[in-house]
């Protein structure tokens, strides 16, 4: 007459489906074996032990895996993705920018919890240094660098590794909620000013008229007008030095030959100038009555001498 569904009750559905567990977490330098797992570090997933995976299989959870860390002691919470499970049983390996960001210490009690989380659509990071900006493309670096996370929360710190060199990004803000998945999705990324980066000051350009010293000719004796012809002083075969001290005559302003833009410049056109001075009028008649062709205007020889008869 009375009928007691206990195992369809909503609550109990909801544990079934809910992973939740305290391990030990421990940093990837701390991870035991043969092979390098500098891997890890360069994300934003962690390695937990086989039995994990044995209960995550026998729940009904969606995929990808995404889990929430949570450290009671400081409250302070972020959320991963899983790389692989092979960990110790009741120890669990995480990036060491994640566990700055949770104030944990080697050996310490996290948190682990499933979660479903959406689909990334913006997001916005501040770089922790201004050498972040010697980046020819930091867009492209940052996404291959993402490729490597499952997920961002608003207020993480993360860590990427580009040319052998650490750089931190905060994470200023995530839509549409303060923790997403950025698996397979179109983000749109954005950066705000570095931390610590001051914006250069521009100074107006001002053309300085010049004043009356600088147009003054008898200053520029004080300039190298390079080689000066007979300025250098002699030396004396019996020794003397006397008679020798050099004497360079005085410049005058006309010496002092000041370039001459070229008004007519245009781009991509070069223009060789050779100061050649023009010949007297005298020496150009002659050449030209030189090199004037006159027909039939030649002297003539003849074989027979003059002044002897035959």
């Amino acid at each position: 007459m009375f009928s007691f569904h206990v195992f369809d009750h909503p609550m109990s559905r909801g544990f079934q489906n809910r992973f939740s567990t305290q391990y030990r977490c421990y940093s990837v330098s701390m991870l035991a074996g043969p092979n390098d797992r500098s891997d890890v570090e360069k994300g934003g997933k962690i390695i937990m032990p086989p039995s994990a995976l044995d209960q995550l299989s026998r729940l009904n959870i969606t995929y990808p895996m995404l889990f929430k860390l949570t450290n009671k002691n400081s409250d302070r919470m972020t959320h991963c993705g899983v790389l692989e499970f092979v960990a110790d049983e009741g120890i669990c390996y995480l990036p060491h920018w994640m566990m700055q960001n949770l104030l944990l210490e080697e050996g310490g009690l996290v948190q682990v919890e499933s979660v479903n989380l959406m689909v990334a659509t913006y997001s916005k990071f501040q770089p922790q240094s201004p050498d972040f900006l010697d980046i020819t493309n930091p867009k492209a670096v940052l996404e291959n660098a993402l490729r490597n996370f499952a997920c961002l929360t608003t207020g993480d710190v993360i860590a990427i590794n580009y040319n052998e060199k650490i750089y931190e990004l905060r994470v200023m803000e995530t839509k549409p909620d303060k923790a997403v998945s950025i698996i397979e999705c179109d983000m749109n990324v954005d950066f705000d000013a570095p931390l610590g980066y001051k914006e250069p000051e521009r100074r107006p350009h001002h053309q300085e008229e010049p004043t009356e010293e600088e147009g003054d000719p008898t200053n520029y004796a004080d300039m190298d007008m390079g080689f000066r012809a007979f300025t250098g002083s002699g030396n004396r075969l019996d020794g003397k030095t006397k008679g020798i001290e050099p004497s360079p005559a005085p410049l005058s302003p006309s010496d002092i030959k000041r370039g001459i833009p070229n008004y007519d410049f245009k781009v991509g056109r070069i223009t060789f100038i050779r100061n050649s001075r023009p010949l007297p009028r005298k020496f150009v008649d002659d050449d030209d009555a030189l090199n004037r062709f006159i027909a039939f205007s030649g002297e003539g020889q003849s074989l027979r001498k003059k002044g002897r008869k035959p």
